[in-house]
């Protein structure tokens, strides 16, 4: 894909010039909420052919810009990573333009990253840390214990590099959908079932959770959740059309471990979309937020028949009154 559009190259050539700065990989302080969960945290704890009005909604990233050159960079990359070579656009993983913001492949600092390099590669941890067991392997993704190590948490990872939600790669529509491999993992008779009542999974903001490698929690979600969501969907205050995601109507109260919190409520009848696309287009670009600070619940609906097919997606930020940046709230790990 050839850059022709005057935005795109003006994208490139800024990229190219930019001076990044790099977040922090260790040592990140752990916000109230991730010190009363985090046992419940972490083990050791492309673009294919697309036609122009995805493009155009891609690199709307641009409506994100603030006052601030951080912002004005994870825009820039953005969209070089439209201009990039077309290597890059086949491929699963962020391309090089990327890596300051969505992590280097020859990172060695994070816990997470090196748990990803031995399932993937065979390549051993650094001392002290061990090498994990490695539930479930492809490609695209590996399934590690979470903490406590029990059958109701676990973690999905991505095979490459990409430290959270904050990755723009990740954005878009022909990423990895990787919500869909955790929920056939997840799911009654998948690799690696969650077996509790109800399942969830979550994934946090970069200032709530304590490592840098992407990783969605799958685990437990009380039955008070399930009848909440059921509740809300009954009276109309969860919305099934992504483009009413942000609108004031379908913001809900849920109370969770630390009680009440507000959230943005969608129904959604399949997983095989990108999320983070959703989130993005719909919620982050329309009220002029940053992905790097919002979260995201996924709930497969259930019946006393069982799982529906159908999903809740639940997300928030402390932009909101009663908002939150973490997903441990609504997930049961231990």
């Amino acid at each position: 894909m050839k850059c022709r559009r005057r935005l795109c190259v003006t994208a490139c050539r800024r990229v190219a010039r930019s001076t990044w700065k790099e977040a922090d990989s260790v040592g990140r302080p752990i916000i109230a909420s991730e010190a009363i969960v985090m046992n419940g945290s972490d083990n050791m704890e492309h673009l294919s052919r697309r036609q122009f009005f995805g493009l155009s909604s891609t690199v709307g990233v641009a409506a994100l810009l603030t006052d601030t050159e951080a912002d004005r960079n994870v825009a820039a990359a953005s969209q070089a990573a439209l201009c990039g070579n077309p290597s890059d656009a086949a491929s699963s993983c962020p391309p090089a333009s990327l890596q300051n913001i969505c992590g280097d492949p020859n990172d060695k600092n994070d816990p997470l990253w090196n748990d990803v390099q031995y399932c993937i590669h065979g390549i051993v941890p650094p001392p002290p840390q061990l090498p994990p067991e490695c539930l479930n392997k492809t490609a695209k993704y590996v399934v590690l214990h979470g903490k406590p190590e029990n059958t109701r948490n676990y973690l999905l990872l991505p095979a490459c590099r990409i430290t959270g939600i904050e990755c723009p790669f990740i954005w878009e529509a022909d990423a990895p959908h990787y919500w869909n491999y955790a929920w056939n993992n997840a799911m009654p008779g998948g690799a690696v079932p969650v077996k509790y009542r109800s399942i969830g999974f979550g994934i946090n903001s970069q200032d709530a959770r304590r490592f840098n490698q992407l990783h969605i929690h799958m685990a437990g979600v009380q039955d008070s959740l399930q009848r909440r969501l059921h509740e809300l969907e009954n009276a109309g205050d969860i919305t099934d059309n992504p483009t009413q995601w942000a609108d004031l109507k379908y913001r809900v109260t849920i109370n969770g471990s630390q009680g009440d919190r507000t959230y943005r409520a969608l129904v959604l009848a399949s997983l095989d979309q990108n999320i983070f696309t959703l989130l993005y287009r719909n919620v982050v670009q329309k009220s002029h937020l940053k992905m790097v600070d919002q979260t995201l619940i996924v709930v497969p609906k259930k019946t006393n028949s069982g799982f529906v097919g159908t999903f809740y997606v639940l997300n928030s930020d402390k932009s909101l009154h009663g908002g939150t940046s973490t997903c441990d709230q609504l997930l049961v790990y231990s």
